[in-house]
């Protein structure tokens, strides 16, 4: 939220959180990520930079920025990236900056990334983040999904689908783990766990002096 939470006295400020989704290609953790930036206002998104083309319908700047190789590893190189990892032969990275200074003004951000940069992460900006598995209800429905929105060709799909077990098996790495059966009911998760996230008493600084306030009567 912008600089003060809308539920806290005046006296009390928060540092905002960074809340990261993942899950195998496939099981909503993008869909969940843009349902929620629709509809909490106050929620940032950090675009990641990748190396990947592309894909139909996709703005660069709003769903990634996109770069080359070369650029890439400048970033690296320089420490201008939180996180990176390599999935299904392309990079991709998450900005340093936007989200440091983000953070530091009180605003929540989400993001959407593989468990890969989620390990990163943790060891990075452990206290701000809050780290969400999403698992599809079963393998017939994660194939059905991934061959249903149709933006990659079979061989992807088999390689994708190849790949998920793995990808399941860190779930017990993340704060919270759901299973996406219904995308609403998934959506009204993740909300219930930000809004807890939000009102963690370690996040909210001046609390110890407002209650000491309240207990001397003021």
């Amino acid at each position: 939220m912008t600089g003060q939470d809308r539920t806290m006295p005046s006296e009390i400020t928060r540092r905002g959180l960074l809340l990261v989704l993942s899950s195998p290609s496939g099981a909503g953790k993008t869909t969940i990520t843009r349902r929620l930036i629709e509809r909490d206002p106050e929620l940032g998104i950090s675009v990641s930079v990748t190396t990947r083309a592309p894909r139909a319908g996709e703005i660069d700047g709003k769903h990634y920025h996109f770069i080359d190789a070369t650029r890439f590893e400048r970033m690296v190189a320089s420490g201008a990236l939180l996180e990176h990892a390599i999935v299904f032969g392309n990079r991709y990275g998450t900005p340093r900056a936007f989200v440091e200074a983000t953070l530091a003004s009180g605003r929540d951000i989400i993001s959407d990334i593989d468990w890969q940069g989620t390990q990163q992460l943790q060891e990075s900006v452990r206290s701000d983040l809050v780290a969400v598995f999403v698992l599809p209800p079963s393998m017939t429905a994660l194939e059905e999904r991934l061959r249903t929105r149709a933006q990659d060709s079979a061989e992807t799909v088999r390689e994708r689908m190849a790949k998920s077990a793995d990808e399941m098996s860190h779930w017990a790495e993340y704060d919270y783990v759901i299973v996406n059966r219904d995308l609403e009911h998934s959506v009204a998760q993740v909300q219930a766990i930000l809004t807890a996230e939000r009102l963690k008493r370690e996040r909210q600084a001046g609390l110890a002096e407002f209650v000491n306030r309240l207990r001397s009567g003021q």
